[in-house]
């Protein structure tokens, strides 16, 4: 017969197995449905901040409740694993094998993959929970469970001004995820109360003015959400991208205590000896075809597996680019003249777009069938 409660001791030896896949940080939350989620969710949502990301906010009523996750669930067990990685090798800007390079930064939790392990770790709770006859399931990156959330109450850490969860002496640089049990595991005795006092660096600091408020994000201005939106890149925000290729870390960067306190390693040490990728040069991506795009982007969401999306982004960095010679030489004008005329319009605006920022007229056509394209020959830069 299984025990009616479970101690401290048990929840330690979770700990544990957690801890060989490098989840720093754990904690215990009720299953309980979230109500203070739910709310915010649905409020948002219809107030047009989800800006259509779909995620957790496509079926609140099941991402707040861990029960829609296990049936007759007691206690979720919550994983924080650290993915901040020493800076890693400066940019490629010589001249390289095809001629130079345009380097475009990658969020730093997409240098490599950090999900893996972490879900290795949850897999391994779940199975010791399973083993001793409870139901268990694990969760991470995924729409049934608002990991934040689910975080906070498990006591990790409270919300930032940049709507991150900051964990106590550690920042924000971790990826979340959950295992959601019916084994009755003592919760959290309380949550961490709020660390942020008067700072706000996060909202001055957001390129783009995508906080709103403390805690509110308006996806419709945020980078890293653009960056994953199919459709046209706003031309609004296309300057303001700068050069990263995926995610923005920029309200991470500018936060005291997730600079100051982040628990860093070395570069050598990412995840199963993957390969630690902080930059991408767009020239190699807008030339690569699209199984290669796949198989070396593809760990990156992607809308639909469609790698159009990659290069309108790759477009866009490319503009960004300024005066830097290698804008002037053949590569760059092959891939202008080739995107320029590709069968593609979306592709074929954005490829308008960066010719015109990189004052490469010379390359551009007087005119075009798409209505669209023919807007961005005339659009103010």
């Amino acid at each position: 017969m299984l025990p009616a409660q479970l101690d401290d001791a048990y929840v330690a030896e979770l700990r544990a197995i957690a801890g060989a896949h490098g989840i720093t940080r754990t904690g215990v939350a009720p299953a309980s449905v979230m109500h203070r989620a739910r709310t915010e969710l649905v409020r948002r949502r219809d107030a047009g901040l989800h800006d259509g990301m779909a995620f957790t906010y496509k079926n609140p009523e099941r991402s707040t409740d861990p029960g829609r996750a296990v049936a007759g669930a007691r206690a979720v067990f919550v994983g924080a694993r650290p993915y901040l990685l020493d800076d890693a090798d400066h940019p490629p800007t010589g001249p390289g094998p095809h001629g130079g390079a345009v380097p475009a930064r990658v969020a730093r939790y997409a240098w490599t993959d950090h999900y893996g392990p972490l879900r290795e770790g949850l897999w391994a709770v779940a199975r010791k929970l399973r083993a001793d006859g409870w139901k268990a399931v694990a969760y991470a990156d995924d729409n049934s469970m608002v990991d934040r959330e689910i975080a906070h109450l498990a006591g990790l850490g409270w919300f930032g001004k940049n709507a991150n969860l900051l964990l106590e002496g550690a920042g924000s640089f971790f990826v979340l995820g959950s295992v959601v049990t019916t084994a009755p595991l003592p919760p959290a005795s309380s949550t961490v109360a709020d660390g942020c006092g008067s700072c706000r660096r996060c909202l001055d600091g957001c390129p783009t003015g995508a906080i709103v408020a403390e805690g509110v994000i308006d996806a419709s201005r945020c980078l890293a959400w653009l960056l994953q939106k199919p459709g046209v890149f706003p031309r609004a925000y296309r300057v303001a991208l700068g050069d990263r290729i995926y995610g923005c870390d920029e309200c991470q960067e500018v936060c005291p205590p997730t600079v100051r306190l982040g628990q860093r390693r070395a570069a050598g040490d990412a995840p199963a000896g993957l390969p630690v990728e902080p930059f991408v040069d767009v020239l190699d991506l807008l030339e690569a075809d699209d199984a290669t795009v796949l198989a070396r982007w593809g760990r990156w969401y992607l809308a639909d597996r469609d790698p159009r999306w990659h290069r309108r982004n790759a477009l866009v960095v490319l503009g960004n680019a300024g005066d830097a010679p290698v804008t002037r030489g053949a590569r760059v004008t092959a891939l202008l003249t080739k995107y320029l005329a590709g069968d593609d319009p979306m592709l074929r605006g954005h490829a308008v777009w960066a010719a015109r920022r990189l004052r490469r007229d010379d390359l551009l056509p007087a005119d075009d069938p798409d209505p669209d394209v023919r807007a961005e020959l005339t659009a103010p830069l």
